[in-house]
């Protein structure tokens, strides 16, 4: 399943309002302690358009890529139709950056995405928003992939469980190791704090990056869809390292 999950307007505005009391997430992930992976994005989409002309809402994560640019999920900006497209495709879309807890107003910035760019090769997208971002560092874009058995973190403010999804407000993290690589796609599977550590609905977007002793995290990927979670299967993230030329061309040149 897409890592992003449609609700309904009424259903999907409370969704999207209320915080999760569990105490894990990124399905049996853990709670980032306030400061850490600041890079991380929280995106809130209310009133995309829906095929028999009524309107959703949703969520997604992602990470800054530079002042003004993050990456997510190709698939967060989808047309009445389903359509990947190349602009925000709801009423409005929030990004909030730099902000462990997003209820926390006194760190980081709460944004709009103005424009989107469409990766042709695989469910990647970036988007720009209103205004730039000042005192965090964005990830690192990696250009290397990740080799088999590598141990790889990811970040996201999606929900616990599969079921009855809410989006979190607070950062959650856990670890995935990597099982499968093709052209598009890498494979993990959860790793820690348990073996089925994977991400959930409103998840979508959210960088999966190798961590390093003295280095800054580099990104490798970002989450693209996978089975209900928790699980023990197969997680498919969408590759970012073989693209990162074009990701650099697209947010310097706006095309």
């Amino acid at each position: 399943m897409l890592r992003t999950i449609i609700a309904g307007t009424a259903a999907g505005l409370l969704a999207l309002s209320l915080s999760a009391s569990p105490a894990l997430a990124i399905a049996n992930g853990e709670e980032v302690p306030d400061g850490h992976y600041t890079f991380s994005v929280k995106l809130t989409m209310t009133g995309i358009p829906t095929a028999d002309g009524g309107k959703r809402n949703s969520g997604c994560s992602g990470a800054l890529i530079s002042a003004r640019w993050i990456i997510t999920a190709g698939h967060c900006f989808r047309d009445q139709n389903g359509v990947r497209v190349e602009r925000p495709v709801a009423d409005i879309t929030t990004a909030d950056v730099g902000r462990t807890d997003v209820t926390d107003t006194t760190h980081g910035i709460q944004t709009t995405i103005v424009a989107v760019r469409q990766s042709p090769t695989a469910d990647v997208a970036v988007a720009q928003l209103a205004e730039p971002v000042r005192g965090v560092r964005p990830i690192t874009l990696g250009s290397k992939a990740p080799q088999i058995g590598a141990i790889v973190r990811v970040t996201g403010y999606g929900s616990v469980t599969s079921t009855n999804p809410t989006p979190v407000t607070h950062l959650r993290t856990g670890q995935l190791k990597v099982v499968e690589l093709s052209d598009t796609e890498v494979g993990l599977n959860g790793y820690a704090p348990a073996p089925d550590t994977t991400p959930c609905p409103y998840d979508s977007g959210a960088p999966y990056f190798v961590e390093r002793a003295k280095q800054w995290p580099r990104l490798v990927a970002v989450v693209s869809n996978g089975p209900s979670c928790p699980h023990t299967e197969i997680e498919s993230g969408a590759r970012t390292d073989n693209i990162t030329a074009w990701i650099r061309t697209a947010i310097h040149s706006g095309h």
